[in-house]
């Protein structure tokens, strides 16, 4: 460790120096392959931070600001424990995570996972970064507290190479709310991509340029993402050329992917559900243009032509041709869903697609996890576990619930009863009189309807704290948390869920 980094972690509180260097699961993708490629940290120190401040202090104790570094986070990064850090190396800033004037950097989640809990990461002026493996919420722009302008993720000034993957960005609500964008680029931003990510209940999705002579953004790709329940920006493309392939569009409710200013997109085997507008040109009468091939438009509705609305659709043919110059292999958009529900996100082990609708393990050397000490609390163990199942001692209750079914029947020991949502998604919560510590639940689905169970979320539902995300039913691991309810929330599913049990284990 270098006298400055050994100085920082006396201001600011130790963190763990990993001796082996460990790059990011994978290699860059899209248009984060060209321009010289996107590596990150490869080659670097490995550090691991728990706090904000240490991920700014890491930065600060490199010998230049562009000394290679892999950073390592877990557990949750927050305002309180993200503060400015000064050095030669960098340039941090209170309340947000900022990789500003630096060069080849990996931020990569590990162990039981990395959550940035209202605190956004802001880009600017850097190039070769990586940003792997975490998950960003309800980051805001108004009200408080406040970070990096409302945006989960954002870059401006002149950034090169980036290349993000396997994060969740979420909102809980738009702009009244006070919240922006999940994924804006702006000023001068090129050669990114966007992959095996989950974007969902937020206003704006994202954008490309930030206003109509912002038009220096481009060479962007968008690949294997879920955008679910967003109102517009889809993303908005101002300018420059993007490539959105195999991404699925679940509830886009106002307009989806919206080319204006010039902007060319190829659109390729994308899979659009219950949504309107899903690409286009709107809100403007500079014009985008098109390419499209192989998309799936499942319930989607078109608004008429007029004005400052030319939706694509109702049959949506090219207006112009984009050439991809990276290979890359096409998932076919009819199993698109299934695709994503179990590689996109975060704690999700990183899995990506071989490009015949089978999810596979980046690196089969390192199945899936970046952290081999700390098992993935994502991914579900086909093994039973031990001791009592605490949910039979309890109670339950959870969302609207389809006709026919119970929230008691995943508590009665009986596989031949059922809960259902009302729809695709919905939430079902075991909950106790006084506070029961969890570490493991197993959710069984009924006999005829397994594997409909898309990605999930289990929640504390005390505190709404994220204990676990992946896909699938099965046993799921995580910390041990003492509840009073804990909540097993579907966000996407193939189709209506039938779950028989919900068990909930000590351990």
């Amino acid at each position: 460790m270098t006298m400055a980094l050994t100085a920082l972690v006396v201001a600011t509180g130790a963190f763990l120096s990993v001796p082996q260097a460990s790059a990011a699961v994978g290699t860059a993708t899209g248009y984060a392959s060209q321009n010289g490629g996107t590596t990150g940290g490869a080659g670097g120190q490995t550090v691991r931070a728990t706090t904000g401040t240490q991920i700014h202090a890491a930065l600060c104790g490199r010998a230049s600001s562009s000394t290679p570094i892999i950073i390592e986070v877990q557990g949750t990064i927050n305002h309180g424990n993200t503060s400015k850090v000064s050095g030669g190396s960098c340039n941090t800033a209170d309340g947000v995570i900022e990789l500003k004037q630096i060069s080849n950097v990996t931020l990569i989640g590990v162990g039981t996972g990395a959550l940035f809990d209202q605190v956004g990461i802001h880009v600017r002026e850097s190039s070769n970064i990586i940003i792997q493996n975490v998950t960003v919420r309800n980051v805001k722009k108004s009200g408080s507290p406040t970070s990096n302008g409302g945006d989960a993720i954002g870059m401006e000034n002149n950034v090169r190479n980036v290349w993000v993957d396997h994060v969740t960005l979420e909102a809980s609500g738009g702009e009244s709310e006070g919240y922006d964008g999940l994924f804006d680029l702006k000023n001068n931003t090129q050669y990114v991509t966007l992959s095996y990510s989950i974007l969902r209940n937020s206003g704006r999705g994202g954008l490309v340029g930030s206003s109509e002579s912002d038009l220096s953004n481009g060479y962007v790709t968008y690949h294997h993402n879920l955008y679910q329940n967003i109102d517009s920006r889809a993303p908005l493309m101002r300018g420059g050329i993007a490539h959105t392939y195999n991404n699925h569009f679940l509830n886009i409710n106002d307009s989806g992917i919206n080319s204006r200013a010039g902007a060319r997109v190829r659109v390729d085997n994308n899979y659009f559900e219950d949504s309107k507008d899903v690409l286009g040109t709107f809100y403007t009468s500079e014009a985008g243009y098109w390419h499209v091939n192989g998309n799936t438009f499942d319930n989607v509705t078109w608004s008429s032509r007029g004005g400052t609305t030319n939706p694509a659709g109702p049959n949506p043919t090219s207006t112009t041709s984009v050439s991809i110059p990276y290979s890359h292999s096409l998932d076919p958009a009819n199993c698109v869903p299934g695709v994503v529900a179990q590689t996109a996100g975060a704690n999700k082990g990183n899995r990506v697609s071989d490009g015949s609708c089978t999810p596979q393990n980046p690196d089969p050397g390192n199945p899936g996890n970046p952290d081999p000490g700390n098992p993935d609390p994502g991914n579900p163990d086909p093994g039973t576990p031990g001791g009592t199942n605490l949910s039979l001692t309890g109670d339950s209750d959870g969302s609207s619930k389809a006709s026919g079914t119970s929230y008691g029947n995943v508590r009665d020991a009986n596989m031949n009863t059922y809960w259902s949502p009302n729809g695709t998604t919905g939430s079902i919560s075991i909950k106790w009189s006084s506070a029961t510590t969890v570490s493991k639940i197993n959710i069984r689905e009924a006999s005829g309807a397994t594997g409909r169970i898309g990605s999930y979320r289990v929640l504390n539902a005390d505190t709404g704290a994220v204990l676990a995300t992946g896909s699938g039913a099965g046993v799921i691991s995580f910390p041990a948390t003492s509840v009073r309810k804990i909540t097993f929330e579907i966000t996407s599913a193939s189709s209506t869920p039938r779950i028989a049990e919900y068990e909930t284990y000590a351990s």
